[in-house]
């Protein structure tokens, strides 16, 4: 089984360091060796600006790939239009386990970042910069940089700058979430989708980008859009970050310049020579075959050409003695669990595609795979971030890149191959931490589990109504299960459910290992928690 990756693995690179400058003398650059490596930066103004990210053709390297220049443009006339003060914010929340190239840069090069952030302060006029983490290392790392600056969130300074941090989550990243944390709410997406260059942090025009974004901004600001342009692609210069993992000898972060052959970065990493297939833009991404990684080529375009994704810079190959869709499960179930519980095609669709692809292996034959693309439909454009959407994607992927694999199991008794377990995800299990109404879970696995008492139960479907999480009714109208491992976001919900149940034909008791005694009929709850969920 592979191991969760360390917040800073093995960092490479191919051909001349440009992010990753000055890593082979330290750890970490503070601010002196921050100099002695890159040299000072001049301001730019913001026209300038947004005309050197136009001329390099910089996109955001956070996974949706907007162009850079556009969104400068569109704070800043913002900003001008309404007469108030832009905020710029720094998305380092990087929380899919496969990634880490962001963490590497905040944790090893800060200052970096903060280059690209300050030039865009300065030609904006913004008085307030944000810097999203979710980890210890980095919120240490970029509070140290802050400090070397002589930077803080005082009243009287001139620029006020902190660091929010987090919790660990994938809808943490999204960039409404990251917003809606700085002003003091849960960070889950909001219900309404809003423009953050017309309305963010507090309400103003909001510049927020990926950590390597602000990175690849001050390099170009040094060297100039032509130096630039000499590495990489004509039409996407420079160098990008990617995470490689999955089936591979030495997990790394690793510096490329676009252009470089993808089957060059695995080996570097030692892959198998032959994988059975490579997932890329990491769990959010898309799977492309063996035959189709030797075509590939590290950029945006050349990825997407070949049914790929350059997406957060995740790169993951699985070798040909494991199964792909048991591979894919696992994912899929940690997707699942990542839902902030608060939109339904989301915390119920994606829990329903993951029992769906189960349903696959467990030999549900056509049936089962029907059900599963239809629910992959389903959950698409429906939810208030891209998590069902990114989701769904990697699912339809797996079914479109494992043909054999899936006509397998589907027409079949199987591949006959074990699940290796290759790919990263966090130790221990995870659910989710942002609930509707700001309150706040702490992580985890599921701690209870919810039984049906069939000599009880008269079938009035309240239970369905109150916990559609787990339970679901039958043609009869009787619940479909007996019992279900109750998601942690939704133990209030169960608690409702078990008192207010007519029949009393449910009960819930304790599932985690220290648990001793007999069983329960109500979740172990602070008082508080119980009140609140009666409440409700």
């Amino acid at each position: 089984m592979n191991e969760a990756l360390p917040d800073v693995p093995e960092v490479r690179v191919v051909g001349l360091p440009q992010l990753t400058s000055g890593f082979d003398l330290v750890d970490r650059l503070d601010l002196p060796m921050h100099l002695k490596v890159h040299g000072p930066l001049e301001p730019l103004g913001g026209e300038q600006l947004a005309q050197l990210a136009e001329r390099i053709n910089l996109r955001g390297r956070g996974g949706a790939g907007f162009p850079f220049h556009k969104k400068l443009r569109s704070v800043a006339e913002s900003a001008i239009k309404r007469g108030v003060r832009p905020v710029v914010v720094v998305n380092g929340s990087e929380d899919e386990p496969a990634c880490r190239k962001d963490t590497v840069l905040i944790n090893r090069a800060p200052h970096l970042i903060l280059d690209g952030a300050l030039l865009c302060a300065e030609a904006m006029g913004a008085r307030t910069l944000v810097v999203g983490v979710t980890r210890e290392s980095t919120q240490r790392s970029m509070e140290a940089a802050l400090a070397e600056r002589g930077l803080s969130n005082g009243r009287r300074s001139a620029l006020r700058a902190r660091v929010q941090r987090n919790p660990v989550r994938m809808v943490t990243g999204a960039a409404a979430s990251l917003i809606r944390s700085i002003d003091g709410g849960p960070a889950i997406p909001p219900g309404r989708k809003v423009s953050a260059s017309r309305s963010g942090v507090g309400g103003a025009p909001t510049l927020l980008s990926n950590a390597e974004t602000f990175a690849q901004l001050a390099i170009a600001a040094r060297i100039g859009p032509e130096r630039y342009g000499n590495t990489g692609l004509y039409d996407e210069p420079g160098t990008v970050m990617l995470t490689v993992s999955g089936a591979v000898a030495r997990p790394m972060v690793i510096e490329v310049p676009t252009g470089v052959p993808l089957r060059y970065v695995l080996q570097l990493a030692g892959a198998p020579p032959v994988p059975q297939g490579v997932l890329t833009g990491g769990y959010h991404g898309k799977w492309i075959d063996a035959a189709t990684v030797n075509e590939a080529i590290v950029s945006r375009n050349s990825l997407d050409a070949v049914g790929g994704s350059l997406g957060a810079g995740a790169v993951l190959p699985i070798s040909q003695d494991t199964c792909p869709l048991g591979e894919s499960l696992r994912v899929a179930q940690w997707l699942a669990e990542e839902s902030a519980g608060q939109c339904g095609p989301c915390y119920l669709g994606l829990p329903a595609a993951a029992r769906g692809l189960e349903d696959i292996l467990g030999g549900g034959g056509p049936a089962a795979l029907e059900a599963l693309k239809q629910v992959a439909r389903n959950v698409k454009r429906r939810g208030a971030c891209s998590h069902p959407d990114g989701s769904a994607m990697f699912l339809e992927s797996t079914l479109k890149a494992f043909t054999d694999d899936l006509a397998a199991h589907v027409l079949g008794n199987g591949c006959g191959r074990p699940v290796a377990g290759v790919l990263p995800l966090f130790e221990g299990g995870r659910a989710p931490t942002g609930v509707p109404g700001g309150q706040t879970e702490e992580n985890g696995p599921s701690r209870q589990k919810i039984y049906v008492d069939w000599t009880l139960c008269r079938g009035h479907g309240l239970c369905a109504d109150i916990l559609p999480e787990v339970f679901q009714l039958g043609a009869d109208g009787f619940p479909t299960v007996a019992q279900a491992q109750v998601p942690r976001y939704a133990e209030a919900k169960a608690l409702r459910a078990v008192r207010r149940c007519p029949a009393l034909a449910l009960r819930i008791e304790d599932e985690t290992p220290q648990a001793k005694g007999p069983s329960r009929n109500l979740p172990v709850l602070s008082q508080g928690r119980g009140r609140r969920a009666l409440g409700r």
